[in-house]
């Protein structure tokens, strides 16, 4: 089954008959098929938890969150023309070369990183246009060793006194990239992110939360090729990240829905 596709498929049924033929017109009808089957669920999903919880009222405030958190991996997405800058987010890695300390040495930027990177180049050439580009540093990497790419700017890890690394978070990247952008003229401007597949909508997400406007690129397909040997252990397989993730955006969530409705502590 077609990972994106997690929402059982209906029949299309009356809903053919309305629509003309053509290529257009069947991604129009699959769009709204897929939407009528998002609202049954989120109906059935109601009805289960209203049922388990004995409360209606807590199970309609609750299962649009689970919905969009469980079953919701897709970005909004932009053509590449309407974008600034590119954003690039790293995934895994892999352990230090030669044994060295992780907590002291620089990973191994990693074969996710490198489909990451291609995918940086791709974007550019169908843009036809040089646009700036953010990379965290392991796709930074790749872009100079592969690509020759010197004018990358890359998001570091940051070393403190002692020698020790803090890698940055995914809201820790755009908090450099708005620092390092902020006092152009235009101000920050409208941001394509690269992530990979299952990581990018919360990159949008996150970026957006920062104040910058942001979409995935419209038409562009992401690298989705777990690596067994990443270094980071919730990298390593599809089914542990898809539930880390999920974990992030809740931890969000939860912290927005506190501040909301009790912005006084």
């Amino acid at each position: 089954m077609d990972r994106r596709h997690l929402i059982t498929t209906a029949a299309l049924g009356s809903a053919a008959a309305f629509l003309p033929t053509g290529t257009a017109n069947a991604e129009t009808l699959a769009s709204t098929n897929s939407a009528a089957d998002a609202a049954a669920l989120k109906r059935s999903m109601r009805r289960y938890l209203a049922d388990h919880l004995r409360d209606p009222q807590t199970a309609r405030a609750t299962v649009p969150r689970i919905f969009d958190i469980g079953f919701n991996w897709r970005p909004p997405v932009a053509p590449l023309a309407k974008f600034d800058f590119l954003l690039a987010f790293g995934f895994g890695n892999r352990p230090p070369a030669n044994g060295g300390d992780p907590t002291r040495v620089l990973p191994e930027p990693g074969p996710m990183n490198e489909d990451l990177a291609d995918t940086v180049v791709k974007a550019l050439r169908r843009a036809r246009r040089k646009l700036p580009v953010y990379a965290q540093w392991e796709i930074a990497r790749h872009l100079k060793a592969k690509y020759d790419m010197d004018d990358v700017v890359s998001i570091e890890p940051v070393f403190a006194d002692d020698g020790t690394i803090t890698y940055l978070s995914t809201d820790g990247v755009v908090a450099q990239v708005v620092a390092l952008r902020s006092n152009r003229p235009g101000g920050v401007g409208t941001a394509g992110v690269i992530a990979f597949e299952d990581h990018i909508k919360r990159c949008v997400q996150t970026t957006r939360a920062r104040g910058v406007s942001a979409f995935a690129p419209r038409g562009l397909s992401m690298p989705d090729t777990y690596d067994p040997k990443s270094a980071q252990a919730w990298t390593r397989d599809r089914d542990i990240y898809l539930v880390h993730d999920m974990y992030a955006q809740i931890t969000v969530l939860r912290n927005d829905l506190i501040k909301e409705r009790y912005p006084n502590g």
